[in-house]
């Protein structure tokens, strides 16, 4: 049967490819930072990564990743449940409930686990989840294993969701759900007016703070920070492969009989591997760090505004954003491509992104500051998109 299945995925591709629609992959040969290394030998500035503290090669980190090898060993070889855990897995989740301000935490291998092992022990087809249109991925599949009543409302609009929140009320519990920053726009939910439809419409809120957390608030707490709503959403769901070290992991935080019932029941959590110990090490590190001060969240704020603000003034058509996620729209995928290459020649390296990862007739270059840049990488890097905005007619 395989040859036939083989025809038809040969087809696939190639039309995936005749689209302009196919996803190349780069080859790094040097640490995540700044700057990089491609396998060519060519070095370019980075600007299409999560990295956004710069702590992906942070020296601190990385001494205690190696000092947690020495002192527990490399993997855990099992599950929670049956093998145990550590006393870094049980500080890192205390950690990171200490810094939002919630109760307990539970750790899984990565957040699109822990999106994808929240809703199906919590709530059943008595219940609704009320999900904002552009969620993650990772949160549409997770809703998806659910059986509870699904509703959509469209992206931060709450004339929408007070609308469906109306339709859910036949329902025993309503939970809305979230990104905090929109991960391809850059875009803030509106947590305060989110809230309070909750309260109003006797819901409970969850928020993935992704790309949020050490990003968005004075202090890098998310959007409950920016709100000043700390401790006040029921479940919180993030990464540490992001602002938080740029390595693997995820956690789900909140109310203390959510996490539990979620160690109990969570198929992601008693099914696969925790993360390994150097990784909660460098965890428990990077929450000590950012506690300690908040000079790379002050310089990712600056490096977000200057990039933005210069964008915008060159004439770039940009989407609203209060986040390090600056979304250069060019709405056709072959321009994103073809602007992305020559933008790689110019040794700036960013993706084009278009279908399916953003909707048709959607195309944009996703620019993602760090405070690991400094000015003169971000001058640059204006600097080239300028030349080639104006050669491939995006800017006149």
């Amino acid at each position: 049967m395989y040859n036939n299945f083989q025809k038809h995925l040969k087809q696939t591709l190639s039309e995936i490819k005749e689209a302009g629609l196919y996803k190349n992959e780069r080859i790094i040969v040097s640490p995540q930072g700044a700057e990089i290394t491609l396998n060519t030998g060519q070095k370019v500035l980075n600007f299409c990564a999560n990295n956004y503290l710069g702590l992906s090669g942070n020296a601190e980190l990385i001494a205690a990743a190696k000092s947690a090898m020495d002192d527990h060993g490399y993997g855990m070889s099992s599950v929670r449940f049956i093998c145990g855990t550590t006393d870094l897995h049980k500080k890192l989740e205390a950690k990171i409930a200490e810094f939002f301000g919630t109760e307990d935490t539970i750790l899984y291998a990565a957040c699109f686990d822990a999106n994808g092992g929240v809703f199906e022990p919590l709530l059943t087809e008595e219940d609704a989840i009320i999900s904002d249109a552009l969620n993650h991925a990772s949160i549409i599949d997770g809703v998806r294993l659910c059986k509870a009543q699904r509703y959509r409302y469209e992206n931060a609009n709450m004339t929408d969701l007070e609308e469906q929140l109306k339709l859910a009320q036949k329902q025993r519990f309503r939970l809305i759900v979230t990104d905090g920053v929109f991960s391809m726009d850059g875009n803030v939910a509106p947590l305060d007016k989110i809230v309070a439809l909750a309260e109003k419409n006797d819901a409970m809120v969850m928020v993935d703070e992704s790309h949020s957390a050490g990003v968005v608030g004075k202090t890098g707490r998310g959007v409950t920070e920016l709100f000043d709503l700390k401790g006040k959403v029921e479940i919180i769901t993030g990464t540490l492969g992001k602002a938080f070290g740029g390595a693997i992991g995820g956690f789900t935080t909140g109310k203390k009989e959510i996490i539990e019932l979620l160690r109990q029941r969570s198929r992601p959590y008693l099914f696969s591997n925790s993360i390994p110990p150097l990784v909660a090490a460098a965890g428990i590190r990077m929450v000590e760090m950012m506690t300690r001060t908040n000079e790379l969240q002050d310089k990712l704020h600056r490096n977000s505004e200057y990039f933005i603000k210069e964008m915008t003034e060159l004439g770039f058509d940009i989407k609203p954003t209060k986040s390090a996620i600056c979304a250069v729209m060019l709405y056709d995928a072959r321009l994103s491509q073809e602007f992305a290459a020559k933008l790689l020649d110019e040794g700036i390296y960013v993706i084009g992104f278009y279908y399916p990862v953003v909707p048709k007739g959607q195309a944009r270059i996703r620019v993602q500051l760090s405070a690991a840049h400094e000015k003169e990488h971000l001058d640059k890097a204006i600097e080239a998109f300028r030349r080639i905005g104006k050669e491939l007619g995006v800017l006149k």
